[in-house]
């Protein structure tokens, strides 16, 4: 067997809500079953005694049937965390390639979601020009929006 990626996972504080958005405003779509898990098996993979988990994987848009899915929990105990911040060592954000960056911020924050940077054009010596943008989702991750253009 080869390894590939198998899904990304967000905790939540409210697993429904998270997952609306991403529905909304990316297209992802639910992969069943939802789920709700607890017991020794969870508490010992997850190191988290008493855990608790429900919520649900997505389909990212434009990977196929087969491709890896956003899981979207939420523990029945969660931890406070501080405000993710675009150079804070560790799990950075999710990019989204999208038709139109401006229209996209637009859609994410009518569904919730708050800016983080504004719209720019970024050359990328050797591969174009990248117009995009760090906005948050209703939970404060960080998500790029992108779109590439050739160089004029």
């Amino acid at each position: 067997m080869s390894i590939k990626l198998g899904h990304i996972n967000i905790i939540a504080s409210d697993w429904r809500r998270l997952s609306r958005f991403y529905q909304t405003v990316f297209g992802c779509t639910p992969v069943p079953p939802r789920r709700k898990l607890s017991g020794a098996e969870l508490d010992g993979g997850t190191g988290v005694p008493g855990a608790v988990i429900e919520g649900e994987h997505l389909r990212l848009p434009g990977l196929g049937d087969g491709g890896p899915t956003l899981e979207i929990y939420s523990y029945s105990e969660p931890l406070d965390r501080p405000q993710p911040a675009p150079n804070r060592i560790g799990f950075g954000h999710l990019a989204f390639e999208v038709p139109n960056v401006t229209d996209s911020l637009a859609q994410v924050l009518a569904a919730g979601g708050s800016g983080c940077g504004t719209v720019v054009a970024l050359p990328v010596p050797g591969k174009g020009i990248s117009n995009f943008v760090y906005a948050r989702d209703p939970e404060g991750n960080i998500i790029e929006l992108q779109a590439w253009s050739d160089f004029a």
